[in-house]
């Protein structure tokens, strides 16, 4: 609605992921850098890990983008606690073989043959797996075991794993050994500074055309980025709806207040199930207890640890638990709509798939599609 008003050409801050948008930040270059090597070593295992909304199907994407498919056979999965049978038969799927009514010693030779005939034909697999976190220790195993496979002194599939902060804790468990010593190298996303959410918002919106209208008064930027902490998806949420009410009200010039009203719009509208940091974030909590709150909580989980905090630090515990509570309980909301997002994509790619045999799957968003 709002792009005709600031002269836009498209939507700048859309919420699917978008490998035209790949804004390079410090720790975005970096991940990506990695992939990149991991693609030059030809084997083995890479792992990329990051908050859910930090940027890692984008860079994914963008790797994409930039793949010799004449040497790469790219197949991406979204798992969703896939054990080990599912996983091969989701290999095999997102290959193109025949695997609904095969057994698992025919489906794995299936694959060994598919690969193989790519690796005479100049080329090799490459599988990219996201939400990896949600993936059992079988199917981890059975991933592994797959790189296993060489003809002469070549591996014949590289495997890629993206996911949450747990699939570090998962892969520091003793029954990933076998799979640390196939990793040649991994990364964690984190969110970014104040200084790159300022260039990440006007990277986006000179991507559409943006040529100073709307205006963002002073200090904006450090708002919206301690609104959002760093998490690019949040960021777009929020730039989004920002924008949106610049054009309701007719104002070409954008303030740290309609930053913050936008906020306590989101938290009214969906509650704080939905909005985590999107909520104001005042001095005596942000250098206050524990430096854990921070905007976390809504007003009636913030006045309660306030209370308990002058009630004495026998209390301190009950907030603490008060405060994890409610973290998890948005989490659980965050992961569901990331991986119905992914999902929808990857059923598409799967449609394609099927629809279009002769022609190579490349991973795209539902959007895209």
């Amino acid at each position: 609605m709002y792009e005709s008003f600031y002269g836009l050409t498209g939507k700048p801050f859309q919420l699917n992921p978008d490998p035209a948008f790949f804004f390079g930040s410090r720790g975005h270059k970096r991940a990506f850098a990695y992939l990149q090597y991991g693609l030059y070593q030809s084997e083995g295992f890479i792992i990329i890990t990051g908050e859910i909304g930090a940027g890692k199907t984008t860079i994914v994407r963008s790797l994409f983008e930039k793949l010799d498919t004449q040497k790469v056979v790219p197949a991406q999965l979204v798992s969703t606690h896939l054990d080990a049978d599912d996983m091969l038969r989701a290999v095999g799927i997102a290959y193109g073989l025949p695997v609904k009514t095969v057994s698992k010693a025919v489906l794995l030779g299936s694959l060994e043959a598919f690969f193989c005939k790519l690796a005479m034909e100049n080329k090799r697999a490459l599988l990219i797996v996201d939400e990896a976190q949600n993936l059992t220790s079988r199917a981890v195993e059975e991933l592994r075991m797959l790189s296993n496979y060489q003809l002469g002194d070549k591996a014949l599939l590289q495997s890629f794993l993206i996911g949450q902060p747990e699939l570090r804790t998962m892969m520091q468990s003793p029954q990933m050994q076998q799979l640390r010593q196939r990793v040649i190298a991994s990364y964690h996303l984190g969110p970014i500074d104040k200084d790159e959410t300022q260039a990440y918002v006007e990277h986006r919106l000179k991507h559409v055309g943006w040529k100073g209208d709307p205006e963002f008064e002073a200090g904006c930027f450090d708002v919206i980025h301690s609104l959002t902490a760093g998490i690019p998806r949040r960021i777009n949420t929020l730039c989004s709806r920002l924008l949106l009410g610049g054009f309701l009200g007719e104002k070409h010039r954008l303030t740290t207040a309609d930053a913050q009203a936008i906020a306590k719009e989101i938290h009214d509208e969906l509650g704080p199930d939905a909005i985590r940091a999107l909520e104001p974030v005042d001095a005596e909590t942000s250098d206050g207890y524990r430096n854990q709150i921070r905007g976390d909580a809504p007003d009636g989980y913030r006045n309660q640890i306030r209370e308990e905090r002058s009630n004495g630090e026998q209390d301190s515990d009950k907030s603490d638990e008060r405060l994890h509570e409610w973290r998890m309980h948005f989490r659980h909301i965050e992961e569901r709509i990331d991986r119905l997002d992914k999902t929808v994509g990857a059923a598409v790619n799967l449609l394609y798939g099927m629809l279009h045999p002769d022609k190579p799957v490349k991973p795209q968003s539902p959007v895209e599609r």
